[in-house]
């Protein structure tokens, strides 16, 4: 009984230790789990099978929501990523933050996805949707672009907003809105027909691994920077 019990302090003294190391490692957790399913996701877009994850995606949300009302409620949602609108509203934040830094590091961080996306699209190749789309967009489709910009942008103002915003209620709200603004835009890339649903998974997982190194070496360093 005695080195059963010991047998299941040690076990919970692991699980903590675990949980403990995941805890002050969190960017490197969300950067490898990030990975790893964007690699998954690759392999079967290389495949050039669809995936049964993409035809749950259609059936659910393509067959089930859409509707004349709704329509242009999730063209709004898809133009919060558009490059234009997220380049104006890099500007308004350059303006009216306290300091350069807040404004590099949006612009900056806006500029490196964009960038990355282009890199990976031409790499991959996949094609985008046909026969459903309610838009015309040009160019491949995995990883999605809009979904992409969203989470590195919305992602980073979550993170800058969490790190330097003192009022907590305020502070929970924007990073919840900051949420569901993400999420309702990879919602209407699949729902206006111009995503498959793994295109848009694909390009938060990116998006996420680019903010856990981007949030960790440079931002950091131009705040430092602004602030000698």
């Amino acid at each position: 009984m005695a080195a059963q019990n010991h047998r299941s302090e040690g076990a919970r003294d692991v699980a903590r230790g675990a949980l403990a190391l995941a805890r002050d490692n969190v960017r490197l957790v969300v950067a490898l789990v990030a990975t790893l399913v964007f690699l998954v996701l690759l392999g079967e877009v290389a495949e050039g099978e669809l995936m049964r994850l993409d035809a749950l995606a259609y059936q659910t949300i393509v067959e089930g929501l859409r509707s004349d009302a709704l329509t242009p409620v999730m063209e709004g949602f898809t133009s919060l990523a558009s490059v234009v609108v997220l380049a104006v509203m890099a500007a308004a934040i350059a303006a009216l933050a306290p300091g350069k830094a807040p404004g590099w590091c949006v612009s900056i961080n806006l500029a490196c996805v964009v960038i990355l996306n282009a890199l990976l699209k031409i790499i991959v190749q996949r094609p985008r949707p046909e026969g459903f789309r309610l838009i015309e967009e040009a160019g491949y489709s995995f990883p999605s672009g809009h979904s992409m910009v969203a989470m590195a942008f919305f992602g980073l103002l979550i993170w800058m907003i969490w790190r330097h915003h003192r009022h907590d209620a305020m502070r929970v709200v924007w990073c919840v809105v900051f949420g569901l603004v993400i999420v309702m835009v990879g919602v209407s890339r699949v729902y206006l027909g111009v995503h498959y649903a793994s295109d848009v998974i694909a390009g938060f997982c990116v998006s996420l691994v680019w903010l856990a190194f981007y949030t960790r070496v440079v931002a950091p360093a131009l705040v430092a920077a602004d602030a000698s």
